[in-house]
């Protein structure tokens, strides 16, 4: 299967899982709100992160589905949460009126409080393919993600105007780093990999490709127009948010994106497995434009 293929797969086999995760009452608002925030497109990087990795380590479709969709209910409820006049208050994602602008306000945060609920809520259940040890240390990567990501968003509403770049570091490592980094765990649990060696060239690679992720769409903030990202433009400038091009340049910016992708990839050659498809993937995130 070559790359493009392997997206489009599991773009579609993930969105199929979470349709039927999904509680689905028509006349249920904080349902549809669910519904309408996790089912309305989106790259699903995270959970095909979980999908590559796992298989890269022998691990099922089937095996890998249930930490997929856990990974990207987490991630849809903070994109619920950033998006409220609290927050970043924007009005749009991917294209479409944010949770808050389609339903309202107390309806979005109810919606993003149960998806998170529900995505711990699905690893608990009985699963042949996982021991309860498995299923216990899931839990506890991703609980552990959700407490680093939260930490970030505070940090970054909070102190992210005037701050140095080995803050500025810190607060991405946090709020877009650590849930990258849980997929990639995620991944490697749901494979039941027990080869240090391989999981620690992997935790390298998901330390660099998450700060990457992040400086990525800080370029892409300022160079790309509202309509390709789905997203306001420009929304870091109007709420004066220290990112990467705005504290050191854009050309700087773009120079440690590459240092990143590099060190990324010089973690799977440490691997004496086809990593073929985290290095497409990997290449895949550089080069996004939304």
């Amino acid at each position: 299967m070559n790359f493009d293929n392997f997206i489009k797969t599991y773009q579609q086999r993930i969105t199929k899982a979470l349709t039927k995760i999904l509680p689905n009452d028509q006349k249920n608002n904080l349902h549809q709100a669910m519904r309408y925030s996790v089912l309305n497109g989106g790259k699903r990087l995270r959970p095909i992160l979980v999908y590559a990795v796992g298989l890269i380590l022998k691990g099922s479709p089937g095996t890998l589905d249930t930490p997929a969709c856990a990974v990207e209910l987490i991630h849809c409820y903070s994109l619920i949460h950033d998006d409220l006049p609290a927050m970043d208050n924007s009005d749009l994602r991917r294209g479409k009126p944010s949770c808050h602008k389609a339903f309202e306000e107390a309806t979005a945060i109810l919606a993003g409080d149960a998806l998170q609920a529900l995505s711990f809520d699905i690893l608990s259940r009985n699963n042949k393919y996982f021991s309860c040890e498995q299923q216990k240390q899931m839990m506890s990567t991703l609980s552990q993600a959700c407490t680093k990501m939260a930490e970030g968003q505070m940090l970054d509403i909070t102190h992210a105007k005037q701050i140095s770049l080995t803050e500025l570091t810190h607060i991405n490592t946090l709020k877009t780093g650590a849930l990258i980094e849980a997929s990639i765990k995620l991944g490697i649990i749901a494979a039941n990999c027990q080869n240090k060696k391989i999981a620690n060239a992997l935790s390298a690679y998901a330390q660099n490709i998450g700060l990457a992720f992040q400086i990525r769409d800080d370029i892409l903030d300022v160079t790309e127009s509202g309509k390709t990202l789905g997203k306001p433009a420009k929304l870091d400038q109007k709420l004066e948010k220290t990112t990467y091009p705005a504290l050191i340049g854009l050309e700087p910016a773009q120079q440690k994106l590459q240092k990143l992708y590099q060190q990324a990839i010089a973690s799977l050659e440490k691997i004496s497995l086809d990593c073929s498809l985290l290095i497409d993937l990997t290449n895949y995130i550089i080069d996004r434009k939304y």
